[in-house]
């Protein structure tokens, strides 16, 4: 899962996955290592949502086979469709919330920077002459 998003303190973030619908099922099903009637199965479970050409074809992207991969993981793992759907659901919201809240970091920084060039703009610049100091009285 890791895969999905970028570590910030490198600042590198992952290629992106294309959503581009490019394979047949015969051939998502090789990638995903699972038999093309699983990919029936997890369409009809809602796990997965294929492109359909104009006549009607499953199309696959790189994204959708990359689920498949996350599905058989979690299956491996012993949970069942439904419980796979849910940790799919979840894991869907988490990665949203990065985004939005690395979002928001980025505008909360800019906001601060601005801040800071106000600032810089009210600082008067010592120009190295000083006056006699003014004794201190009681």
């Amino acid at each position: 899962m890791s895969d999905f998003f970028f570590d910030r303190s490198s600042g590198n973030r992952p290629p992106e996955i294309s959503t581009r619908a490019l394979y047949v099922i015969s051939v998502a099903a090789e990638l995903a290592g699972v038999h093309p009637q699983t990919l029936r199965i997890y369409e009809r479970k809602g796990l997965i949502d294929p492109a359909r050409t104009g006549g009607g074809s499953r199309r696959y992207s790189d994204r959708d086979i990359q689920r498949l991969r996350r599905v058989c993981e979690l299956t491996a793992e012993g949970l069942n469709l439904e419980g796979v759907k849910r940790v799919i659901a979840l894991e869907d919201e988490v990665a949203l919330l990065k985004s939005e809240l690395l979002k928001l970091a980025e505008v909360a920084k800019e906001e601060i920077e601005k801040v800071h060039r106000h600032y810089r703009r009210d600082i008067v610049p010592f120009t190295g002459q000083t006056s006699s100091p003014v004794p201190y009285r009681r």
